[in-house]
């Protein structure tokens, strides 16, 4: 009477291919937990610092990183004359910029730069759009941030650029302000989605990169997944039942 033995006998390419993708699925599904996790946190702190009082920007002068989200006010004079349009910025899948007008603090010697929110890129890179202060108020609140994200930063701040607008393509607040004359506060007051002089805005930090932590946690899971479908395979693949053949009666 046949009987099966059934053993486990990896071979070589099967188990070299496993080893380099398992743990590489693995951490790409631990990476996205960390990015949701992330999220998690920042929004959090938008909603936790956003019920702080607000800061007076005439009189205090922000930490980047301590007051990152807090609400905030700045009254002074907009230099219209001296904008920036930061590149590569996508608003619900549209190419554009986002506004950065430096607002002159009165009583202070630094500037502010008020991102105003997002605009078009229009029908042609050759063109710059029209970006008028004059409905701006000279009392501009809203709250704190790093500014809009960008990519990966390859050359210069405005390679090829002259005049104003000014084309940018990152934020480095030692180059601005090199470039305006006057030194700007390292941070950027987002402007208030209420109030008149702005463009398209939406704050809330999920909008950065299009997605929330929800999204991440889905990612995650569908490393996961894949990881433990390449596993399953891999036992599959690399398990064999050998027949024992027995002569004579049971």
């Amino acid at each position: 009477m046949g009987r099966y033995t059934v053993r486990f006998r990896p071979r070589l390419i099967p188990t070299l291919a496993t080893l380099l993708v398992f743990p590489v699925l693995l951490s790409l599904g631990f990476w996205q937990l960390d990015r949701a996790e992330q999220k998690e946190a920042s929004l959090a702190a938008f909603d936790e610092r956003g019920r702080l009082p607000a800061l007076e920007l005439n009189r205090v002068a922000p930490d980047p990183e301590g007051d990152l989200f807090r609400r905030a006010v700045a009254e002074g004079e907009p230099d219209a004359q001296r904008q920036f349009l930061l590149d590569n910025q996508i608003f619900r899948q549209e190419a554009g910029y986002h506004v950065l007008t430096p607002v002159r603090l009165a009583g202070r010697e630094e500037a502010v730069l008020v991102d105003r929110g997002w605009v078009s890129l229009g029908a042609s890179r050759r063109s710059l759009p029209g970006v008028p202060v004059d409905s701006l108020p000279g009392r501009v609140r809203g709250h704190l941030d790093h500014g809009p994200a960008t990519g990966i930063r390859l050359g210069g701040i405005a390679d090829g650029e002259n005049g104003w607008p000014l084309r940018v393509q990152y934020i480095d607040y030692d180059e601005l302000s090199e470039r305006l004359g006057y030194p700007l506060l390292p941070i950027v007051l987002r402007l208030d989605e209420s109030l008149p002089g702005g463009f398209a805005r939406n704050w809330r930090p999920e909008h950065r990169t299009g997605f929330g932590p929800e999204r991440n946690r889905g990612y995650a899971f569908q490393w996961f997944a894949l990881a433990t479908a390449l596993l399953v395979i891999y036992l599959v693949v690399n398990v064999q039942r050998i027949r024992n053949d027995r002569n004579g009666d049971d």
